[in-house]
């Protein structure tokens, strides 16, 4: 079977190619994969590391020709506000929940998400829902990472000290935490730490 074991980003490079793969933003985050292209080239894309491909590159077969990565049409948001500050507001608040975005003139977009569509509906944008490909900016999240619905963030780096005025740590499973709070009993509930307040 074919292999393909390099990759040509998005512009740097030009001429025929023998093929595409239509893939989506999960789909193109990849390693080893056995895929096959739009016209049937079946091959195997076998990388050093995972990287994420992006609409436009290209992946170098074995034999020198070139298959053309296509970002496929997602279900998304796109999310306009009247100003350029309630705009970097939003930004913020969803860098906040480590969501993939992709910036755009004036937009931002992400995957449709009804909670924090909501969110941010109350912070004055408008939100409208789109087919279209999806190209976050590369970042520190994880494939697959979704909002937290919890009052703290788990962030699988073990036990580390927060400076509240309480006393409490991490769990390095992530399952919960264990708390010393003056005055208080534990499994009083949330100890009122507000979003991302660390």
């Amino acid at each position: 079977m074919l292999r393909a074991t390099s990759v040509k980003a998005r512009g740097s490079w030009n001429g025929d190619v023998a093929d595409s793969v239509v893939l989506d933003h999960d789909e193109r985050h990849r390693r080893r994969i056995t895929m096959t292209g739009t016209h049937g080239t079946g091959f195997l894309l076998d990388l050093a590391e995972a990287i994420m491909l992006r609409g436009g590159d290209a992946l170098v077969l074995d034999d020198g020709r070139l298959v053309e990565v296509v970002a496929a049409p997602e279900p998304l948001v796109e999310i306009r506000c009247g100003d350029a500050e309630g705009l970097l507001r939003i930004a913020w608040h969803l860098g906040n929940r480590h969501l993939p975005v992709q910036i755009a003139a004036g937009r931002l977009r992400m995957r449709r998400d009804a909670v924090i569509e909501e969110m941010v509906r109350g912070l004055g944008a408008k939100v409208t829902a789109i087919e279209a490909p999806f190209d976050p900016e590369g970042g520190a999240y994880a494939v697959g990472v979704a909002h937290h619905d919890h009052d703290h963030h788990h962030h699988g780096h073990g036990e580390h000290p927060h400076d509240h005025g309480d006393r409490h740590h991490h769990r390095s499973s992530g399952e919960g935490h264990g708390q010393s709070h003056e005055g208080r009993t534990p499994g009083d509930g949330h100890h009122g730490h507000s979003d991302g307040s660390h």
